[in-house]
């Protein structure tokens, strides 16, 4: 089944790429919501998260021919709108400038204490209350999924640098939610 569904959106992208508005819609309409979500947990405003992804959509299908199938078309759509997310903040100044990266070489501490099972609100709110540039990384890796070379790319910062972010993100967001 899993075979019906790639085959389908290729199907689906391909007429897209030829102007099907049917398909545009239809490939719009399976992946909507999915990256509304994506957009909000990064913006944090119901409407900038709508204006983002509409312009995603829109950037998305006048750029359909640069798509090769490299990875899915929902991976690529993503990956379209966390940059636009990312931009968002930056224009208003929301996100973290990364500091250099020498400052951010720490030693991987080998006895790491585990995060405690802890209650997903707990979490979710610790996230909230985390500074910027910490819930960006915590977003791009647990959340969204993406390895450390893939944040370093999406933020412009050596991996080495996401790496020792989102470690002192992780220690800071379980400070938080022992408090909570």
């Amino acid at each position: 089944m899993e075979t019906n569904i790639l085959y389908t959106h290729k199907e689906l992208v391909e007429q897209s790429k030829l102007g099907d508005r049917n398909s545009q819609y239809k490939l719009y309409e399976l992946y909507v919501d999915a990256m509304y979500n994506v957009s909000l947990r990064m913006v944090r405003i119901k409407e900038d998260a709508e204006d983002i992804v509409q312009d995603s959509f829109v950037e998305a299908f006048n750029k359909l021919d640069s798509f090769k199938y490299e990875s899915t078309f929902g991976s690529w759509l993503k990956r379209i709108i966390i940059n636009k997310s990312i931009n968002h903040l930056k224009k208003r100044k929301i996100l973290a400038t990364p500091i250099e990266d020498q400052m951010y070489r720490i030693k991987a501490e080998e006895n790491e204490e585990e995060a405690p099972q802890m209650e997903i609100k707990k979490v979710i709110k610790g996230i909230r209350l985390l500074p910027a540039g910490y819930q960006q990384i915590i977003n791009l890796y647990l959340i969204e999924g993406y390895d450390h070379i893939e944040i370093g790319e999406i933020l412009n910062i050596s991996s080495s640098t996401s790496k020792s972010q989102y470690h002192r993100a992780k220690k800071k967001l379980i400070e938080i939610v022992k408090t909570l």
